[in-house]
């Protein structure tokens, strides 16, 4: 199976990247062979600096990953015209699963990226290859950098090592700081269709074909949503008691009510993450700093900095796993009106809710397109105001009472 069969739904990104990781291994091997000059290819296809946009579930990380790994392919078919990326060699393989010696896979399960992590980055960055073909770094959360941190960033994107590769991913253009985009070659992917969707999750993951459907019709073409929502149950429940929201807002009390268990839901999400994460990540640092076994012993002195490094770090992926919980649930509660004001505009497009198909009839009936327009709005105002840190119940809170209004 080669790299570029993960992509869904993105012809023209991946004849783009097939062309310049050809290109690319043909630099490679001149500069191997001890071409100079004029003998040398050009390459004009293949660049230091990519940036990968899309909308969410698109694939962005899934196509960096592939031209990431098709960069490090040793298949012998590249002397036979083949194009990098054969999916079975040790290059494809490591890169794939994260181990390869030369390629740096960044993502952060924080609110954003600072200048530190960024500076660790940009020196790897400035290595050559040990052992691959490029130095890849990719970083699949562009758009969490923060300022200063774009700025260190900015310097090795401008000027990188000869051997070095650049993959940024950012859900648009305007995510990424304009002075880093303006040094990156643009790959813009695009929603897969629901039927490619579904077609991949009978495919690969075995999916019955009803549940397959159902699925990538609910998340309107998201790939990583649309698996989990067909392989986790708890998912599938979790979001059956989003859309009963609109149906629980009738009174100031039902209001008050849905929006504490939506934020409930978000908060038990991130305690079970910690429970998963936190405790093995906390005895693995202890042990490395040397502490006795057992929660209660002593540590050595002048590792409490580090300790609370780490607990920070764990408070702030805490935050960031309740805000993306909400967030779901929010998209999943728009994409609910989004049906309601389908029906009510008699648009031939069909419903992605289907299971609430009563429910959305329902509201559709008592209620008029501007009113679904307006709790359409107050749901992205929700997203905005969770974005600027707003405290979560108050802005969930505020969210259903609009809804209730219309």
């Amino acid at each position: 199976m080669a790299v570029w069969d993960d992509l869904v739904g993105q012809d023209a990104v991946t004849a783009q990247l097939s062309a310049a990781a050809r290109d690319a291994d043909a630099l490679v091997t001149a500069h191997s062979a001890g071409m100079k000059g004029a003998a040398l290819p050009t390459a004009s296809k293949m660049t230091h600096a990519w940036l990968f946009t899309g909308p969410p579930g698109s694939g962005r990380s899934t196509a960096a990953r592939a031209f990431a790994a098709a960069l490090q392919c040793t298949s012998p078919d590249r002397a036979m015209g083949g194009v990098p990326g054969c999916g079975f060699c040790d290059g494809c393989h490591t890169t794939l699963i994260g181990t390869h010696a030369d390629v740096e896979i960044v993502r952060t399960d924080l609110l954003s990226i600072g200048v530190k992590d960024t500076r660790d980055l940009v020196r790897r960055a400035a290595l050559s290859p040990s052992g691959g073909r490029w130095q890849v770094i990719l970083l699949e959360d562009a758009d969490r950098l923060t300022e200063g941190a774009g700025n260190v960033l900015l310097k090795a994107v401008e000027e990188p090592a000869p051997r070095t590769v650049w993959l940024l991913c950012a859900p648009s253009v305007e995510d990424a700081l304009p002075t880093i985009r303006s040094r990156c070659r643009l790959l813009s992917l695009r929603t897969p269709s629901v039927e490619a969707v579904a077609d991949v999750l009978m495919r690969r993951d075995g999916i019955d074909p009803e549940l397959a459907a159902t699925a990538a019709r609910a998340t309107q073409g998201h790939i990583g949503r649309a698996r989990r929502l067909a392989t986790d149950e708890q998912a599938r429940a979790r979001r059956a008691t989003v859309l009963r929201v609109p149906l629980r807002v009738a009174d100031v009390g039902g209001c008050l009510k849905a929006a504490q268990e939506l934020v409930d839901a978000a908060s038990e999400d991130a305690k079970q993450v910690a429970v998963d994460v936190d405790g093995k990540e906390t005895e693995e640092l202890r042990a490395a700093l040397g502490a006795s076994a057992g929660a209660g012993s002593r540590m050595p002195r002048g590792t409490a900095g580090a300790m609370k490094d780490l607990a920070d770090r764990q408070k702030r992926r805490s935050t960031r796993t309740q805000r993306d919980t909400l967030d779901l649930a929010l998209i999943d509660l728009a994409g609910f009106y989004r049906d309601v004001l389908a029906v009510q505009v008699g648009s031939k497009v069909g419903i992605a809710n289907v299971e609430a198909r009563e429910a959305i009839e329902r509201i559709a009936s008592s209620s008029r397109p501007e009113n679904s327009l307006r709790r359409i709005e107050s749901i992205l105002a929700c997203r905005q105001a969770l974005e600027r840190n707003v405290a979560p119940l108050l802005a969930v809170e505020a969210m259903t009472l609009s809804l209730r209004a219309g």
